[in-house]
């Protein structure tokens, strides 16, 4: 079993409160994400729930026991840090032991453990090599063999893949995937990086200044954001955000204006809101040329072409420095030259004066909810 439960947990350094009341329930065989800028205590949690810092207060339980006050080697947890602290003089075989070593395991017992490990990591022709001979991803694995032989109840990752170059992170997501579904272990990984938080995730926890902003499967947090951190966190390129006012409100959704342009959100409404200033979202990706329900023409002042995609970013008259399209690659778009662009009030959020987003009338498939992704329950 694996299963982990945060309740009310905060940190406090000082009088500085760095986690704020932390709830949480982490099912067994879950691979979840813990993402947000840096700063939003990601790191301290998970050392918390390693053992590595103290709580506060709030409870700690792993398969319905508080260990609170119990060391980590007692958690039935392994860590795998950024850092691969691997012993240079050690041959892999002895650095994946080591763990084993210091619990006196019987030989033949130690030996066919790491021997198994090796074969889940693909590292059966580098055992007895030393760390110095082999590739960041490798030396990655190794570090996560260590982690293996222990058998722990749960798997801690804290930014392990931050050293590796781009091409290197893109396999080792992979491989870490395929590693969950064989292990079928319980995995709280932390980054900041959201691509890898979108494509390994069974769920994500998005976090902000000590809080959980929204907890939820991948694309659940995509297509339905809760709030305007949210929403500008997760996407790449992020979202635009444009001021509107609202008009009306009602069943049929919010008619919100934008530069004497109306335009009707298939949002659920809430009294107060008319004559309110709202924010409009649209994801780059979601805007596309020529006109639609709401339309507009930019000035691109830098255009990226990436193949399959072409990304142009312009200002709204100065409301927006970094208005971003994602057009597709072969867009016949030119910089410093007026481009026509339209949105679809379907791929529109709306967010109120707090930042609160209205609740999109969007239906999610299994597929979208992340139900049925590799890897996932």
């Amino acid at each position: 079993m694996g299963q982990l439960n945060l309740n009310k947990v905060q940190k406090f350094y000082g009088t500085f409160e760095v986690l704020k009341g932390i709830e949480l329930e982490v099912r067994n065989g879950e691979f979840v994400v813990f993402v947000g800028p840096s700063g939003c205590g990601k790191s301290t949690l998970l050392r918390m729930i390693a053992g590595l810092d103290e709580t506060s207060t709030g409870d700690i339980m792993i398969d319905g026991k508080r260990v609170n006050d119990l060391p980590p080697v007692k958690r039935g947890i392994a860590m795998v840090f950024q850092s691969y602290a691997l012993y240079p003089h050690m041959t892999v075989f002895e650095n994946i032991a080591f763990p084993l070593r210091v619990e006196k395991m019987p030989e033949e017992k130690l030996k066919a453990k790491v021997e198994n490990a090796a074969r889940i990591l693909h590292l059966e022709q580098r055992l007895q090599q030393k760390p110095g001979l082999l590739s960041g991803g490798q030396r990655q694995r190794v570090a996560i063999g260590r982690a293996i032989v222990r058998e722990p109840k749960i798997f801690l990752f804290d930014e392990p893949l931050s050293n590796l170059d781009a091409a290197l992170r893109a396999d080792m997501r992979i491989e870490l995937a395929k590693l969950h579904k064989q292990l079928k272990a319980t995995m709280i990984y932390v980054t900041h990086d959201q691509v890898e938080a979108m494509t390994m995730a069974d769920r994500i926890v998005v976090l902000n200044a000590g809080e959980i902003s929204q907890t939820g499967a991948p694309l659940e947090l995509y297509h339905k954001p809760a709030n305007m951190f949210v929403a500008g966190f997760i996407g790449n390129p992020r979202m635009n955000m444009l001021p509107v006012v609202c008009k009306a409100a009602g069943d049929g959704g919010v008619e919100v204006e934008y530069k004497g342009q109306s335009v009707t959100i298939p949002v659920g409404g809430r009294p107060g809101l008319v004559g309110q200033p709202l924010t409009l979202g649209v994801r780059p990706e979601h805007i596309h040329i020529g006109k639609s329900d709401l339309s507009m023409t930019v000035v691109p002042s830098v255009i990226e072409r990436l193949g399959a995609h072409t990304v142009a970013y312009a200002s709204l008259d100065g409301e927006s420095e970094n208005f971003c399209a994602m057009l597709p690659g072969s867009a016949a778009i030119r910089a410093d030259e007026v481009v026509p662009i339209g949105i679809a009030a379907t791929d529109c959020h709306l967010f109120d004066a707090s930042g609160v987003a209205l609740e999109r009338r969007v239906e999610l498939t299994d597929i979208d909810m992340g139900l049925l992704k590799i890897g996932g329950g």
